[in-house]
This record gives structure tokens, sequence and C-alpha cells, in this order.
């Protein structure tokens, strides 16, 4: 999976939020805010294909935590981007 072309991460107010890319008139109906861990995995995979594994080490990587948080949270975070129409297959 991979994000969809056009959305990128801003910072707005201070806040990181998903935004469309070259829309005239935004469509403010649903802002989706970025998590600091968000942003850092945004980042990281933008442009790249991934999966909740490569999502799991990167938070291993980053975190002291142990491998099955880190498989939950990596789940949950695809899911939650799934949810929201960003990511696609």
């Amino acid at each position: 999976m991979r994000f969809k072309e056009g959305y990128k991460v801003r910072e707005i107010a201070g806040e990181h939020v998903v935004i469309m890319q070259g829309r005239l008139g935004a469509d403010v109906t649903r802002v989706v805010a970025l998590n600091e861990t968000s942003v850092y995995l945004w980042e990281r995979l933008a442009g790249k294909n991934f999966d909740a594994a490569v999502v799991r080490d990167m938070l291993l990587e980053r975190y002291d935590i142990d491998e099955k948080m880190a498989d939950m949270d990596a789940a949950r975070w695809v899911s939650k981007l799934r949810d929201c129409g960003l990511i696609e297959d």
C-alpha cells in the first residue's frame, strides 16, 4: 500500500494536518490531524510502498516498546489511514 497521490502533510496553526494538494477551494469538512509519531511515519513513508510490518519495524526502531505493542499500534495506524481514505493498496 501507499499514500494516495496529492495528499501532503502541512503545519497549520501549530498542528500537522493532511491536505489535498492542488484543489481549488479546500474541502474542510474533514481535517485529519497527525500526532508526532504519525508525522514521523508519514514523512518516512511518503512515496514508498509499505505495510503494517514496515510500520511496526519503524516503531520498534524509534521507541522503546515491545513487538506486540508495535504490531498493535502499526495495525491500528494503517486501519485509521484506510478509514480516512488516505492510502491505496
